[in-house]
């Protein structure tokens, strides 16, 4: 006799998700001092604090790389995510944001195949996996079970930057069948999508409707409880993802699939731009059960630069709450919760005020999507600038950081990379050095703003591309910079300073 159900409505891209069933791939692991001379070597004259810190992240990311075991089921080596024994989704996602430059001497893009390769038939997978024996720590229609959503990114800049067709191709209906979950279990009536605390990462912020016009109790409840409410990050998130794998769709000739999810995209934009913006405020906000908007100005919202085509006529209101000293312009800039709020702490509090690598991370590539540039870099620098500040005060990074002061966030571990690693490598890369690869273009963008002399040598540009980048120190911002430039293939360097623009061929 039967005594039980399957209750998996199994999805056809599971069922080609290539990972499952692998044997465990095993090599020797690489240590900090064989892999330094394959990294890419920045300098930055009169800023040595910020070139130790640079070099502290990969210490600590060397340090955490791990092999799979026979208990636990992985695949591949992988980076450990350097909290609780436990391998996260979205820490890992933004972990290999910046570990992408780190390409030369591990793969570490392959420790996402240990979250595939324990993909369910119905295309979930689970947001925390145990490293002592591969066992997903949710159920899977646990609330808290999965998210957020940002696979699909992760893979998408791994693509741009190495021009991996075949993982391209490998991943495609993984990420696919886990989107399509999400759609399927993680949305309401109207196509928008719930979350909770730990499902949107954003663990304790006072974002439901308890919380409305009393402090927020100190408690569990937000961990797992969705409270019925539409989540804003969750559900740029979706349509961030939608767009993506459209774009990978496309990629790979699969013009009905990119054309089924760009319908999607286009017709959950039309839902947001209606039901979360408040125009009073110019602000994007969760909605609750009973259809009013929340007043909490959570950083979540700003998903929606990298997700939607943001009206013009919304755009500028919508980032000024960034440049607004009450609200996300603090002494270190972007906290997770607007200072205006009442349970905002200014020594961090957590997801309360806390400013965090990852969602400032995604601010600035959000900034940058929406031509933002002279903000982002302002921002960029505020954060990379308190990190290394901490820095030079604790010998070590932290898993998030205070918003009034330069300190460690209240609660925040130490020794952390993690996701901790972005501000001193890809944020001083980027937005404090400015410089904005376009690889399928063979295309470098220098938008250099810096005085001292600075730049980097071995800077990783597609598979096989090396590129040294020397800018001499300048009198002033309207100076032309006088550039020494080499790269190991053609490419094209834009050169962009304050009232000017060069181009270079290399």
């Amino acid at each position: 006799m039967i005594d039980w159900y399957a209750t998996y409505i199994e999805n056809p891209n599971a069922a080609r998700n290539p990972y499952r069933g692998l044997p465990p791939r095993m090599e020797s692991l690489p240590g900090y001092v064989e892999s330094r001379p394959h990294l890419p070597q920045p300098f930055w004259d009169g800023h040595d604090s910020a070139i130790a810190c640079y070099w502290k992240v990969w210490e600590l990311a060397f340090r955490n790389l791990k092999l799979p075991t026979t208990e636990n089921g992985f695949v591949s080596p992988y980076i450990d995510t350097a909290f609780n024994g436990n391998l996260f989704l979205w820490d890992s996602a933004f972990i290999l944001m910046f570990c992408r430059y780190a390409s030369r001497a591990f793969n570490f893009q392959q420790t996402l195949d240990n979250f595939y390769c324990k993909q369910h038939p119905d295309g979930f997978i689970c947001r925390e996996i145990r490293e002592s024996d591969g066992s997903d720590c949710f159920k899977r229609f646990d609330p808290p079970a999965t998210g957020p959503e940002v696979l699909p990114w992760v893979e998408w800049e791994y693509f741009l930057n190495f021009g991996d067709q075949t993982r391209l191709e490998r991943v495609f209906p993984v990420l696919l069948a886990y989107h399509q979950w999400m759609k399927h279990y993680r949305t309401w009536q109207d196509g928008t999508y719930w979350a909770t605390g730990w499902a949107c990462g954003m663990d304790n912020q006072p974002r439901l409707s308890v919380h409305r016009g009393v402090a927020a109790p100190d408690g569990p409840v937000e961990w797992w409880d969705h409270d019925h409410m539409t989540w804003v990050d969750a559900t740029f998130q979706a349509l961030h993802s939608a767009r993506i794998l459209a774009r990978m769709a496309q990629t790979l000739s699969l013009p009905e699939e990119a054309a089924r999810l760009h319908a999607e995209a286009e017709a959950l934009q039309n839902t947001v731009r209606t039901t979360l913006w408040h125009e009073a405020s110019g602000f994007y906000y969760d909605r609750f059960a009973d259809g009013t908007l929340s007043t909490v100005k959570t950083i979540g919202a700003y998903w929606a630069l990298l997700a939607e085509n943001l009206p013009v006529t919304r755009r500028a209101r919508f980032i000024a709450h960034l440049e607004d000293p009450g609200e996300f312009k603090r002494a270190h800039r972007a906290p997770s919760l607007s200072a205006n709020h009442p349970d905002y702490n200014p020594a961090g509090g957590y997801w309360r005020g806390s400013v965090w690598a990852p969602t400032n991370y995604m601010l600035l590539r959000g900034l940058s999507a929406n031509g933002l540039h002279d903000l982002a870099h302002e921002i960029g620098s505020n954060h990379h600038a308190n990190v290394v500040r901490v820095f030079e005060q604790t010998g070590t990074l932290w898993e998030n950081y205070a918003p009034d002061h330069a300190a460690p966030g209240s609660t925040a571990a130490g020794e952390f990379v993690g996701w901790t690693g972005l501000p001193p490598t890809a944020v001083l890369l980027e937005y404090v050095f400015g410089l904005r690869p376009d690889v399928p273009n063979q295309r470098m963008t220098w938008d250099v703003r810096l005085l001292e002399a600075h730049g980097v040598q071995q800077y990783p540009i597609g598979a096989q591309g090396l590129l040294d980048l020397r800018c001499e120190a300048r009198a002033g911002a309207q100076e032309k910079p006088r550039i020494t430039a080499s790269a190991n293939l053609p490419l094209t360097l834009e050169i962009l300073w304050s009232g000017g623009r060069e181009i270079m061929a290399l």
